[in-house]
């Protein structure tokens, strides 16, 4: 059978993806999680223009625990943005509302691998509740 070369980008995001879907849901994970609402909004890493931003509510049955979000730049070399140790944390001391902000440690594309940084920015609110 012939199978095609992945690019970098793609072998990363299907390793990536293989890591989210091997993972425990957020139900199985956080039992005494009941609702979670995350709100994220993405930035260029001067933080000047904001490009895109989502709020959601998570289904927690269905949603893994490995809960990590893509970069926006369409070209961002092994980036994206990984929130599963902020929720752990927030879950463990039982916050309502956990803010902060990821700046994505990717390669601007492939052709700037091991020269310039992706630091897209992205900023973060999960809010949960008990």
């Amino acid at each position: 059978m012939y199978r095609q070369k992945l690019g970098a980008r793609s072998e990363y995001r299907q390793e990536e993806g293989q890591r989210v879907k091997d993972s425990a849901t957020l139900a199985d994970t956080f039992r005494k999680l009941k609702s979670l609402t995350v709100e994220l909004a993405y930035s260029d890493p001067e933080g000047t223009v904001q490009s895109k931003k989502v709020k959601y509510e998570v289904n927690l049955a269905n949603a893994k625990s490995v809960f990590r979000f893509s970069c926006p730049n369409d070209e961002c070399i092994r980036g994206d943005f990984d929130l599963s140790h902020e929720l752990a944390k927030a879950v463990a001391d039982h916050r309502k509302t956990a803010t902060g902000e990821k700046v994505c440690q990717g390669w601007r594309s492939k052709t700037t691998i091991d020269t310039v940084r992706c630091h897209n920015i992205l900023r973060y609110t999960l809010s949960l509740g008990y």
